[in-house]
């Protein structure tokens, strides 16, 4: 199982910007279907960015505002959100799948005057 950890979270004020940092255990490049999740008390997990072979794909309310990205040799994926909305608070967590699920631990995103 590939072990995830996310860094970067943080309290932002609305319209400010995080790059939030997933670091895998081992290489990713074969890793086809990474992505990031966020969740808040009483919502379902959702799908919010994901980084395939065949490109990037968003959930509508981010498009625009946020990116994903791999560096293969760091073996890390980053989530660039710019223009955060409180409705960006959540906790974010980083997914992978290499045969078996991997999930991080979690990071808080708090967007906030």
């Amino acid at each position: 199982q590939v072990q995830l950890v996310e860094s970067g979270g943080g309290l932002v004020q609305p319209g400010g910007s995080l790059r939030l940092s997933c670091a895998a255990s081992g290489s990713i490049f074969s890793i086809d279907f990474m992505a990031w999740y966020r969740q808040t008390p009483g919502k379902q997990r959702e799908l919010v960015a994901a980084s395939t072979s065949g490109g990037n794909t968003y959930v509508d309310s981010v498009k625009g505002r946020f990116t994903i990205s791999r560096d293969n040799a760091k073996n890390t994926v980053y989530l660039q959100m710019n223009m955060l909305t409180p409705e960006d608070t959540a906790v974010y967590y980083c997914y992978a799948n290499a045969g078996r699920p991997s999930w991080g631990q979690g990071t808080h995103v708090t967007v906030s005057s």
